[in-house]
């Protein structure tokens, strides 16, 4: 009744027809799931704005269907390996469409996907599950996270589903959003405590686009770190090496996306060096949200409100040169208290939910 197949990604929305079309009906697919438990809608992206994410060679992704009977594609999954030698991570994902779950469709997608990475050899598998849980939990009938910080429904078919495939729940990730414009009073006064409390020793630098030749090393040092600095509960991430030739490579990809890059960075002033940074991605079509990424200050470096003062930059930029979107949303673990706080000073609100979880594999032998 259902069948699995592996799509021909399309290298740009403009090549093959039929291929376009395929993995336009995958990310639909991929949506529907998604919105079905969060009711976000806002959190999704367009198959635009998400190919070139697809399409990094350092980072492949492999994309997965599972067909009815009548060609329909009724679930969509994602295999996403690292090329570095010796790397022993993956990332999965997977999701249903509504109106096909509790037939064994997921059970099919997962089996397929777990065998692609035993056949990598990979023995560190992550994946990441939306959840309705809006806000702090504990108590009955909730499955805390071992970090301390965060909770998800046990009732939930993704908690239920991988628990019963032998994963492990690892960590909440909070969703928040900021609605737009933001109070300006409240921004100015948090901007000037942050630059008070950064001191002259600091700098900020703001570019949209292509990073600047003088901050390739930088960005692509603070890259690196978000594999390590970055909450991440007690399932260790293996280091994910960037180079500015990789870096460039990666700007290059994203120049394709209906979404502009706008990087906010602050330089350590006496080594002339990078100390932290944010990334926001601001969609063509104002009616859209800006998402704000990857954002780190690195461990020396903290203390000093750097955090706080990349964030209210992002703001101010966002609202200055991209006028007209609803809101900014930001995915940050709930152990992140330093970050959480200037989220809720600045005004942004816990609006859904993401559990991270986890399965480790003995080493394959030979």
């Amino acid at each position: 009744m259902y069948h699995v197949t592996e799509l021909d990604v399309p290298a740009t929305m403009t090549d093959d027809p039929a291929r376009v079309a395929a993995f336009r009906e995958w990310v639909a697919v991929q949506n529907a799931a998604e919105v079905s438990v969060t009711g976000l809608p806002e959190i999704l992206w367009t198959p635009e704005e998400q190919l070139p994410y697809l399409l990094d060679p350092e980072a492949p992704s492999r994309l997965v269907a599972v067909h009815s009977s009548d060609g329909t594609v009724v679930a969509a999954g994602v295999y996403d390996t690292k090329q570095a030698p010796g790397t022993p991570n993956c990332w999965i994902w997977l999701g249903v469409a509504p109106d096909h779950r509790r037939r064994g469709v997921g059970t099919l997608l997962a089996d397929h996907l777990e065998a692609l990475a035993r056949a990598d050899g990979r023995t560190q598998w992550k994946t990441s599950a939306m959840s309705r849980q809006v806000g702090p939990a504990s108590g009955p009938g909730y499955r805390p996270a071992p970090t301390g910080f965060g909770a998800v429904p046990e009732d939930e078919a993704a908690v239920r589903f991988l628990t019963a495939r032998g994963w492990r729940f690892g960590q909440v990730n909070r969703i928040s959003r900021l609605a737009l414009p933001a109070d300006p009073s409240v921004v100015r006064e948090l901007h000037a405590r942050a630059e008070t409390a950064a001191g002259p020793g600091y700098r900020v630098h703001t570019w949209t686009g292509r990073t600047p030749e003088q901050w390739l090393d930088g960005i692509a040092l603070l890259e690196t770190r978000m594999s390590t600095d970055a909450p991440e509960g007690d399932m260790e991430e293996p280091e994910d090496v960037w180079t500015a030739d990789r870096l460039r490579e990666h700007e290059a990809l994203l120049e394709r996306s209906p979404r502009t890059a706008v990087t906010v960075a602050v330089e350590h002033v006496e080594s002339t060096t990078l100390a932290g940074f944010t990334q926001l991605a601001v969609p063509d079509n104002v009616d859209q949200p800006v998402m704000q990424g990857d954002t780190l200050v690195l461990r020396e470096h903290r203390g000093h409100r750097l955090g706080w003062l990349l964030k209210v930059v992002g703001i101010e930029r966002v609202e200055q040169d991209h006028r007209g979107h609803p809101s900014i949303i930001t995915f940050n673990a709930e152990e992140n208290r330093p970050m959480l706080d200037v989220n809720e000073a600045v005004g942004f609100v816990g609006v859904g939910s993401e559990g991270v979880w986890e399965r480790r594999i003995a080493t394959p032998a030979g």
